[in-house]
């Protein structure tokens, strides 16, 4: 038995490696993943300061014409994560475009649940098109709930991601009360 079930939503550009960061998450396993048609949704459940957590990750495909499927799709999120691809920086360039999506309906979707921001394939480090700290700014220009750069090659931060945001989701249910962490 778990002590919440919360929804949540991975959205971003094809090919920044959403499916991947999931599957190295779920399984511990990096591997190469094919395009996600539509939406892919998993379940797995964690251990946040003694809460018993469940996650319903939903997994959006990027590309431009499956966006239409984000609005309806996000109601009942209790958060989200974008993710962009520190090699290309278009892919940052599109939250805007991302937040436009998720917000049609809604007065602000940014204030009615958590979004984390993450930049993905941190190992490719000479490749790399987008700063560290233009990460951080973009996160808080647009009130997002945090930021981080993972590889899901390496596992660098994949973890932390999802333990962050069901922070995030938990502090924002109001439910529980967190132990702080130093």
């Amino acid at each position: 038995m778990q002590d919440a079930v919360f929804k949540l939503c991975i959205f971003g550009d094809g090919g920044v490696g959403k499916t991947t960061l999931v599957n190295k998450y779920l399984t511990g396993v990096f591997k190469n993943s094919t395009m996600t048609i539509g939406i892919d949704f998993h379940i797995k459940t964690l251990l946040i300061d003694g809460i018993k957590v469940r996650l319903q990750i939903w997994d959006f495909a990027g590309e431009e014409r499956f966006r239409f499927l984000l609005p309806s799709y996000i109601v009942g999120a209790s958060g989200g994560i974008f993710m962009y691809d520190i090699t290309r920086f278009s892919s940052l360039k599109n939250l805007k475009n991302w937040l436009d999506v998720l917000n049609h309906g809604a007065q602000s979707i940014e204030e009615q649940f958590p979004i984390l921001l993450a930049g993905g394939k941190a190992d490719l480090e000479d490749n790399r098109a987008i700063d560290k700290d233009l990460g951080f700014e973009t996160a808080k220009e647009n009130n997002l709930c945090g930021f981080l750069e993972c590889s899901a090659k390496t596992g660098d931060n994949v973890e932390e991601i999802f333990n962050n945001i069901t922070r995030k989701m938990i502090e924002k249910s109001g439910i529980f009360e967190l132990n702080p962490t130093f």
